[in-house]
């Protein structure tokens, strides 16, 4: 049994979040939670003001200024709060920028698949050209057989990563608008064509989680999936150098 499978069934059964297995994944669950009590605070708030309201006399004469305006107030106040600490999460993600020494992947959608291309021993990404797109010739991403730099890139229709080590992704789509996400690693990201979109995230618990594309891309978003593998770093290093070898000419 994987890992996490193992890690998971550990948690509370009323838990209703996915399994969490990403480094940053606490301070999302927490900003989550956060929103959702006080959410439920609110609602038992404006319930009990509804009912103190149903049962007390009405003064027509009488305007208190500070009843109408200070709950407005301390609601705009509490939006901003979380809107700001919501920005600051994602950022952490998103335009922070990765470690130098992130492994690089790039993550391609096309209906309906995802491809998934790491740099060769040279660490740097060929060039890859539109009208070189060919899938049944085993070029899916269009990689240029004249640029030495592409030589050596490893594609693979599985996302493959090692553990504990953050991981910065480019995603772009060759076609349309497609959603690359991982539940598990609190992960989503539109992949938009014409754009490089980098997320950086650092995977933690080993095993095998569902890679899902949320956005409605066509007829066969439906089995528009793949899968991520997190394995132990000595386990990734052997998976990666048995891709290179295969590809070296």
């Amino acid at each position: 049994m994987d890992l996490a499978l193992q890690a998971a069934s550990l948690l509370p059964a009323a838990s209703l979040l996915p399994f969490d297995a990403s480094a940053h994944g606490p301070a999302i669950d927490h900003h989550l939670l956060l929103n959702l009590w006080i959410i439920l605070a609110l609602a038992v708030l404006a319930h009990l003001i509804l009912f103190i309201g149903l049962i007390a006399r009405r003064r027509p004469e009488a305007k208190n200024w500070l009843i109408e305006y200070l709950p407005l107030a301390a609601l705009a106040l509490l939006f901003i709060f979380l809107s700001v600490r919501a920005e600051r999460l994602w950022a952490a993600a998103r335009y922070t920028g990765a470690e130098p020494t992130a492994l690089q992947v790039q993550v391609v959608g096309e209906q309906f698949a995802w491809y998934f291309r790491y740099p060769g021993t040279d660490y740097t990404f060929g060039i890859t050209r539109p009208q070189l797109v060919d899938a049944g010739a085993g070029n899916p991403l269009g990689i240029d057989p004249a640029d030495p730099h592409g030589a050596d890139d490893v594609v693979a229709s599985e996302l493959v990563l090692p553990a504990n080590r953050q991981v910065d992704l480019r995603i772009d789509s060759l076609d349309v608008i497609h959603g690359f996400s991982v539940p598990e690693m609190r992960l989503k990201q539109d992949a938009i064509p014409g754009m490089t979109i980098h997320v950086h995230f650092t995977p933690k618990v080993p095993g095998t989680y569902a890679i899902l594309c949320t956005q409605v891309c066509g007829l066969g978003h439906y089995r528009m999936n793949a899968n991520l593998r997190v394995l132990p770093p000595s386990e990734f290093a052997t998976w990666l150098a048995a891709r290179q070898r295969a590809v070296q000419p």
